[in-house]
């Protein structure tokens, strides 16, 4: 139950919708910064904001060429997304499903739904991130959150919690893109590994 987990680790997804959905290993993720997802096409992209009580911090999420980097760039903003979704308690936000389709997408307002009553406070660190441009307009992302430092919170009681107890806080997340028509890297399936980085 979300109450009981914290973030994403509920997020993912057993898998993808179907066999192109696969994740398979990855190999490229930083090196020199490259122009942002909003500077660098002319897509109309929806404001995400986090709660005034959470970070999230992301490291070494840039990239010397310029078409990894728009996977990185859509990939984070997921991500921020998610949280975001949260802190305005909105399972249909419209930047999840500017962001996220299929599997990736019902799981992505399912999680947000269990954290009914609920907000989160903290911050996370999103590191390591690695994508790889795939056939016919697919790609992966995998990257490591670091959860420690994060918690839910009760909104009546203010009640605080972390990751449950036996559990590592470090989750691997391995995803799996697809470029939509207008160029934007939609995560199409999410499946998480505790204690994978």
């Amino acid at each position: 139950m979300a109450s009981a987990t914290l973030l994403l680790t509920a997020c993912g997804s057993g898998g993808g919708d179907s066999p192109s959905d696969e994740i398979e290993g990855t190999g490229k993720g930083s090196g020199k910064p490259s122009p942002s997802a909003s500077e660098s096409s002319g897509v109309d992209r929806p404001k995400i904001t986090l709660p005034t009580s959470f970070k999230a911090d992301f490291e070494g999420w840039t990239d010397s060429d310029p078409k990894i980097q728009s996977i990185l760039n859509d990939g984070k903003e997921r991500l921020r997304g998610t949280y975001a979704a949260i802190g305005e308690a909105d399972p249909e936000a419209d930047y999840l499903a500017f962001y996220s389709a299929r599997s990736a997408l019902a799981s992505g307002e399912k999680w947000v739904k269990g954290y009914k009553g609920l907000t989160i406070t903290g911050e996370i660190k999103a590191s390591r991130p690695e994508a790889e441009i795939r056939e016919k307009g697919r790609a992966t992302l995998f990257y490591c959150v670091d959860e420690s430092k994060g918690f839910s919170k009760d909104l009546k009681t203010g009640k605080k919690e972390g990751t449950p107890e036996g559990e590592s806080p470090k989750v691997q997340y391995r995803t799996a893109l697809e470029k939509s028509d207008n160029g934007v890297w939609m995560t199409t399936s999410v499946e998480t590994d505790p204690g994978g980085c």
